[in-house]
Formats: structure tokens, sequence, C-alpha cells
């Protein structure tokens, strides 16, 4: 008897994850996404915070909810800071100012580097958060955006929705993140690391998270990160609403004082829903999605 050999089947075709999730990468800005495919050069200005751009590339961004690079640079002595103030004079702009002193010796290259991008993805994911008004685009002069490493805006997008969907997992009540914070009716819990006893120290009814991060001269995300872990364990509760800080200029000060009485600290605040899986409807999904990419226009 012959016997018949029959080939193996074709192997099934395999997708691509990388290529896929570019493919469908929307973007959280979409002004953003066509300034960078444009390769512009600028600032666009949106309600909370600002982003550099050089040739398409992000070099820099400010937000008065997060701390500066000057900040993170003079808080816990990497620089002093009188030499920052120096550099600050004589330059346009905290990179540039960053630059000098690196240039002179008083601040490694790997310090700079990771300061900068520290504080630059600690403002953009303020600066990148939805918006009641539209964002504005001033085009500038290639040269005058020093950087000192830049980001591409798909990383930094990328990076904004993974800190997004973080604090959401931690805790889905978004209204600590602005609001004056107000310690429970609870002892502490004795399982609070260092970071967490230190925010909690400056819950005075008055702080928002944005007010305590500037304090510890830490990134602001990351006491966001704190505040709501202290949230889902019962520390802490949100107050009146905080005075928000405008998107340029000046410096923050504190808010004034609110007439109504703040929430009342027995229990944590959760929405309503907050039970429910953020995306259990795909219509309610598509609609946020609208919602957010008109908003950003």
């Amino acid at each position: 008897m012959t016997a018949v050999r029959t080939p193996p089947p074709p192997r099934l075709p395999t997708r691509d994850k990388a290529e896929a999730r570019a493919r469908a990468w929307g973007g959280v800005s979409p002004m953003l996404t066509r300034l960078a495919a444009e390769r512009a050069t600028g600032v666009l200005v949106r309600e909370r915070g600002s982003l550099h751009l050089a040739e398409g590339r992000v070099v820099h961004a400010e937000s008065p909810l997060a701390p500066g690079l000057g900040v993170l640079l003079t808080a816990h002595g990497t620089l002093e800071p009188d030499a920052w103030r120096e550099a600050a004079d004589q330059t346009e702009g905290a990179p540039g100012a960053a630059l000098l002193l690196a240039g002179r010796g008083r601040l490694t290259r790997g310090a700079l580097e990771l300061a900068h991008l520290e504080a630059l993805y600690d403002a953009a994911y303020f600066a990148l958060a939805p918006s009641s008004s539209p964002g504005r685009f001033r085009y500038a002069a290639p040269g005058r955006l020093g950087a000192v490493r830049p980001v591409t805006v798909a990383a930094l997008e990328h990076e904004t929705l993974r800190r997004r969907d973080l604090l959401h997992r931690i805790w889905p009540d978004p209204a600590t993140d602005e609001a004056r914070l107000l310690r429970a009716d609870t002892v502490a819990s004795p399982g609070l690391t260092a970071r967490q006893r230190a925010v909690l120290h400056l819950v005075d009814g008055v702080r928002a998270a944005a007010d305590i991060a500037h304090e510890l001269g830490r990134p602001a995300f990351h006491t966001l990160v704190d505040v709501r872990r202290l949230a889902a364990a019962g520390v802490l509760l949100r107050g009146a609403p905080a005075a928000r800080p405008p998107a340029e200029g000046a410096t923050r000060a504190p808010g004034p004082p609110i007439s109504h009485a703040p929430h009342t600290p027995h229990a944590p605040h959760v929405p309503p829903t907050a039970a429910l899986p953020e995306v259990a409807d795909p219509d309610i999904t598509l609609l946020k999605r609208l919602r957010d990419a008109l908003e950003s226009l």
C-alpha cells in the first residue's frame, strides 16, 4: 500500500500587535498629533499647561499643577537654589538654565536628563487632560527652544494614558486630584509608607494635591498616586474644590476661602457609577472618545 502524505495546513496569519496598536492609535490630542506630523516648532497652550515642540517632538512641558524642573532639582539638594536662580536669570526657560548649569559643571548630564524627563512627563500629564476650551499653537523660529532630550508625541501620549489608567485602578474618583484634602476620622494605618506619611502630614483642609507636591518638591503625579491610595484606604477625603491656578504666568498662591461647607468626612466618597466597569457600554465609550476629541481641538 502506498502511503499518501498530505502537506501540513498553512500557518494561520499572525497579527503584528505593535503595528496594530500604531494603526489604531488615535492620540490624546488631535491637534498635537497634527503638529507632530507637520514637524512643527512652537508652543501648544492648553487649559492646564503648555507643551513646547521642536520639529514635531516635545522638548519641554509646563503646568501650574506640577512642580517645575527648578523645584525638582533644588528641593532635595541636587542643586543650590541660588545657582538655579542665577542660571534662570541668564537664560530663557528651565531647559536653558539646566543646560547652562550642566555646561558649567554644576550639574551632571545624567541628573539633568532624569530631572528633565521627570518634569516633562509630569507637566504633560496635566497639560493633556481633557479641557473645556480649545488649545492654541504659537509657531516659533527653529533654534529658540533648547532640548535636553526630546520625546515623541506618541510616547508622551501613551504614557499619559498609562498614568490615567493607573490612577483609575487605584481609586476611581478623580475628585481628590484637585480638591482641598481632609483627614478622615480614623486612625492612620500602620502600613503607610514614608512617602504616604509625608503627604498625609501636609493634609490640612486647605492644600490640594498640587500644593503638597510643591511643598515636598516631588512630581505631582507621584503625589496623586499617594493621595488616591490614601483615599482608597479611607485615610483622607476630598473637601471643597480648590481654586484652579491659571495655565500661564504667575506663581501659585492659595485660593480664596470657599463659602460652602466641605464634604463631611465620614467615609470615602465614591461616585454612584464607580463600581461599574469604565467601558461597560461600547456606545458610551465611543461617545466619550468623540467628546474628548472635540474638547481637544
